[in-house]
């Protein structure tokens, strides 16, 4: 506040000791009154200030003219008062009657004029009437234009505050042009370093981020910050406000990191100049706090939001409706956190305060609703969810306009739920509402509408409609490629999901290229033990797993596996996927000894986790068992598949197909160890159960049938041996071509036992 206080108490002695040689009503003492109400209007006094203005102008409407200079004077400044106080129609009243003094008193192109137009206009566009606000600016440019040089400053601030109102109505070239202007001005008449130079790059840079162009944003924002370095002390709260500037555009742009540097430089500036409870704190906390979360960093989201809280728990109103933003912020966080008790805990403070101090219709009860469905979203509770998402609609639609993003936020909501409960054409119903809504506020290739195209396309997905899923998520990589840095992580996530649809459709080579743009861009923006990046590996070595190319998947496997390991602990569940695909890939291509430690490391964190009777624990016995029997330890492989088949006996109907099989494996060892009456019962279970459980005609009817005879073949039972080749055969004759090496070998075996009957 400077040395205000002192200058109101040497006004009011100076004004006491005059009262007692004026008369009460001299011009004199107007001018004291005018002095006093200018102070206390600085100083946020607003009602003492305008008393002590409309003191001045009753003195002066008794002792001058009835057009004189002052008495427009007095109009205009308790004008000013009225717009800080936010009485807006009073503000123009008394604007209006200090420009028709001046109309009489000045000439038409008088610069005093153009200040009055001015003031009027800043009154529209406090008010939100642009179109009024640009009409009065462009009036005092106009006469600004004509009475003073072409390079004047006050020509610089017109231009500066008709692109202000051009911003505001989104005519975004316009005010660029106008911003330029007053820029291009600026610098010659002023130095290179004057803080308003700062502003205009600024208010550019205010404009490239609305037009998503953030890359010019940044140069401006970056210009206005460097000005202001040299220009501004250390601790000036406009470094803050840059620094604040410059975060929430990199935000924007998904570079949480260096907005969180950004926050917290402004957060330190007002750390040193505001006291440790000053409002003015809260806002970078709150940013910071929503840095972290966005990070996935929540302790530390979490200590922020609360350091917000803490203040403006002893500052505001118990009812405040910041107060009820930061419990929202807090519940926010625990949620995400999934701790849905304190989560609830918060939320319902939030609704609390918003239920005592609006109407049950209020807008704002719409977001109320619409997190407290969030939370029961997160929670897996779709019904609940939609009923929260649906009053927050009904609620929508009694308050706000039928255009109005939150209404098209919640149909973009609902539909997410009905697309979590496969209800695939009320997701499509709701998602298309989103996008006539939006359409009417936004373009179609804003950068707003890429998470429902995606949305969309994931729809299509799901319902195996692979040709649209492309078609969407094409569109939104387009968008994003014009408005987003190039190493974006949302690129990636377009990209990753791209291949995906070509995977499914089976064009193995454009899933490639789109799975290896993901990974490019990934390796640069995000850290390199990052679970996404394990993914994209993921993604790549199934890929060439399926193209056969082994040795390049194991290379992907084998990154995600490092990748695991770092960040997950040594028995997660999450590592038998990849312990299982490196297992895979050597069993494949023969190299047993290598796949069996990885098998075994299944085996292992499954028996941890799940105990020694889950059902998932069959399928690693039985791939020991594999291997076992390739490198010709039947013994052991024997034991394996014999555990395999014991929990699948417990956890499956007696006639499922996976019993076969084990039956099967079981029989090949028995077989190999030449115990063919074991093999032979082994084999006459697993047709029992094939015979029930499969069509007939099947290749694995007929693979029972050619075990069989094997057995029999090397139990010198020719006839039986005989009579099962020859169904076996019979079966593959209506399933494969005649020259297939299967029927040939089994033509073979048949030809071998009719010699040794």
């Amino acid at each position: 506040m400077g040395d205000l206080p002192e200058a109101l108490s040497q006004y009011e002695k100076s004004h006491e000791l005059q009262k007692e040689h004026l008369p009460p009503n001299h011009p004199d003492s107007a001018n004291y009154y005018n002095c006093i109400g200018e102070v206390q209007r600085i100083m946020g006094h607003y009602s003492e200030s305008l008393y002590f203005h409309g003191r001045a102008l009753s003195i002066r409407t008794l002792a001058l003219p009835p057009n004189h200079p002052y008495l427009a004077a007095s109009h205009n400044n308790i004008g000013l008062v009225y717009q800080k106080m936010h009485e807006y129609s009073k503000a123009l009243r008394s604007y209006q009657q200090a420009l028709e003094i001046k109309k009489i008193t000045l000439p038409p192109n008088h610069p005093s004029l153009a200040a009055s137009y001015n003031n009027s206009a800043s009154v529209y566009y406090e008010n939100g009437d642009y179109l009024e606000a640009l009409s009065w600016y462009k009036r005092a440019l106009n006469i600004q234009t004509k009475a003073l040089p072409p390079n004047h400053p006050e020509l610089a601030t017109s231009y500066n505050n008709i692109g202000l109102v051009y911003k505001m109505m989104r005519e975004y070239s316009k005010a660029l042009l106008s911003f330029e202007r007053s820029l291009e001005i600026r610098k010659l008449a002023l130095h290179q370093n004057h803080p308003d130079v700062a502003t205009c790059y600024n208010n550019i840079g205010a404009v490239y981020c609305n037009r998503n162009e953030y890359s010019k944003a940044l140069t401006s924002y970056k210009k206005s910050l460097e000005i202001r370095k040299i220009a501004l002390s250390p601790n000036h709260p406009k470094l803050a406000n840059s620094y604040h500037t410059i975060a929430s555009l990199y935000d924007h742009m998904g570079d949480y990191s260096e907005a969180l540097s950004y926050y917290e430089k402004s957060l330190e500036i007002k750390r040193t100049v505001f006291s440790p409870n000053d409002s003015k704190l809260v806002t970078s906390y709150n940013s910071v706090g929503a840095m972290y979360c966005k990070m996935g960093e929540y302790s530390k989201a979490l200590s922020s939001y609360q350091q917000a809280l803490e203040i403006m728990e002893m500052t505001l109103p118990s009812n405040h409706p910041d107060l009820s933003a930061s419990y929202n912020s807090i519940g926010s966080v625990y949620r995400s956190m999934n701790e849905y008790s304190n989560a609830l805990l918060y939320y319902e403070k939030y609704v609390e305060i918003s239920e005592e101090t609006l109407s049950p219709s209020h807008p704002s009860m719409v977001s109320c609703y619409n997190n407290i469905g969030l939370m029961y979203y997160s929670m897996g509770d779709h019904l609940k969810t939609l009923s929260f998402y649906e009053k927050g609609l009904q609620v929508s639609y009694e308050a706000l306009p039928s255009n109005h993003p939150d209404v098209a936020a919640l149909c973009n909501n609902i539909g997410s739920v009905y697309k979590s409960m496969r209800e695939y054409s009320k997701a499509l119903q709701y998602y298309e509402k989103y996008l006539e809504i939006s359409q009417g506020t936004h373009s179609p290739n804003h950068l707003s509408m890429v998470s429902t195209y995606n949305d969309i396309g994931s729809v299509y997905y799901d319902t195996g409609e692979y040709s649209k899923a492309l078609s969407w998520y094409q569109r939104t990589l387009e968008i994003q490629t014009k408005a987003l840095p190039p190493n974006h992580v949302d690129l990636a996530t377009s990209y990753d999901r791209i291949g995906s649809v070509y995977y499914k459709m089976g064009k193995h080579t454009e899933a490639l290229s789109s799975y290896e743009q993901c990974l490019e861009i990934r390796k640069i923006a995000i850290p390199s033990n990052h679970p996404d990046l394990a993914t994209t590996c993921n993604d790549i070595g199934s890929l060439c797993r399926s193209r056969g190319e082994y040795s390049k998947a194991l290379l992907y496997f084998e990154k995600v596996l490092e990748i695991s390991q770092e960040t997950l602990p040594l028995n997660d569940l999450s590592l038998t996927t990849s312990y299982n695909n490196i297992g895979w890939l050597y069993k494949n291509r023969g190299e047993y000894l290598k796949a069996l430690p990885y098998y075994e490391k299944d085996l292992e964190i499954c028996l941890t986790t799940h105990g020694a009777n889950h059902p998932d624990l069959a399928a690693s016995y039985n791939e020991i068992g594999s291997i076992h029997r390739n490198i010709g330890e039947y013994t052991k492989a024997l034991s394996y598949y014999e555990k395999g088949l014991k929990i699948s006996q417990d956890a499956l109907p007696p006639n499922h197909p996976d019993l076969a099989t084990s039956y099967s494996n079981i029989g090949s060892m028995y077989y190999k160890m030449g115990q063919f009456l074991k093999a032979r019962l082994s084999y006459e279970r697993a047709l029992e159960i094939r015979k029930i459980a499969i069509p007939p005609n099947q290749s694995e009817l007929a693979a029972s049938y050619r075990n069989i005879g094997m057995v029999y073949e090397s139990m010198s039972k020719y006839s039986e041996a005989l009579s099962y080749y020859t169904m076996s055969h019979d079966i593959l004759k209506k399933l494969l071509p005649a020259s297939q090496p299967h029927i040939a070998t089994l033509k073979k075996s048949i030809d071998n036992v009719k010699k040794k009957l």
